[in-house]
């Protein structure tokens, strides 16, 4: 990493964002890659010619930001972007391994139940039909990244206690694993329950996303609504010309 060195030209704003803002550039610019560890506070602090009090502001900065994340015992990081393919059926368990990192899950709620009038008109089953009702948040490398609520005819999960990290491999058991569906993706922002989750400031940029999944049958077998971090997350799509 170059040394992050300059006389302050930004009369009015404070060292600790001008910091910030130096530090934004070099991550731009490529001198750290994403997921590499930043040089320690005490390093920097001599890099800048900026006493640790102001570097260390200066992280925290960037930290709320999304910028860096912070792993406790093993240091600061450069966050990683992550692009999800927008055109392909995958779970989050799946892509997160793909990445090289270890998925897992805090539970929420799982349990059996009726349907509301809405799950029921979505998932098109009799509102008087059994539901497995599925909510969970989704973490990447210890760090949590969205939180879902995934509602599932109750035929197509007969035994919650089958259900790991991966709910798509739990229905490939059942022979029930989704080949078709409909996402939507809106921007949005966090409420204070879901910064408190996902560990983000309040009003943070989220992405809500709806999704409905089909077997090859054609019934629907999924009715998810979940939260993704903004900061993390960008959703991909290929196009073509027709």
């Amino acid at each position: 990493m170059r040394d992050i060195a300059w006389t302050s030209s930004e009369e009015g704003t404070p060292l600790y964002l001008q910091l910030a803002r130096s530090l934004r550039e070099h991550i731009s610019s490529g001198a750290i890659d994403p997921g590499s560890a930043l040089p320690s506070e005490r390093e920097l602090s001599e890099m800048a010619g900026l006493s640790r009090v102001t570097v260390r502001k200066g992280i925290e900065q960037l930290i709320e930001e999304g910028v860096l994340i912070r792993k406790q015992g093993s240091g600061t990081f450069v966050a990683r972007r992550i692009e999800a393919p927008g055109s392909r059926l995958s779970s989050f368990s799946d892509d997160t391994r793909s990445r090289g990192e270890d998925p897992s899950v805090v539970w929420i709620n799982k349990s059996y139940a009726q349907p509301t009038e809405e799950e029921a008109a979505a998932l098109e089953i009799p509102a008087n039909a059994s539901v497995a009702r599925l909510g969970r948040v989704r973490l990447a490398g210890g760090e949590p990244l969205a939180i879902e609520h995934a509602v599932i005819p109750a035929q197509f999960m007969p035994d919650l206690g089958a259900l790991g990290d991966s709910l798509y491999k739990a229905l490939d058991i059942y022979g029930f694993r989704p080949t078709s569906g409909i996402q939507r993706v809106r921007a949005s922002l966090a409420t204070p329950t879901e910064a408190g989750i996902l560990c983000v400031k309040q009003n943070s940029e989220v992405l809500r996303i709806e999704r409905k999944t089909r077997i090859p049958d054609g019934r629907i077998v999924e009715f998810t609504r979940s939260v993704y971090r903004g900061d993390r997350y960008e959703f991909v799509t290929d196009l073509k010309q027709i």
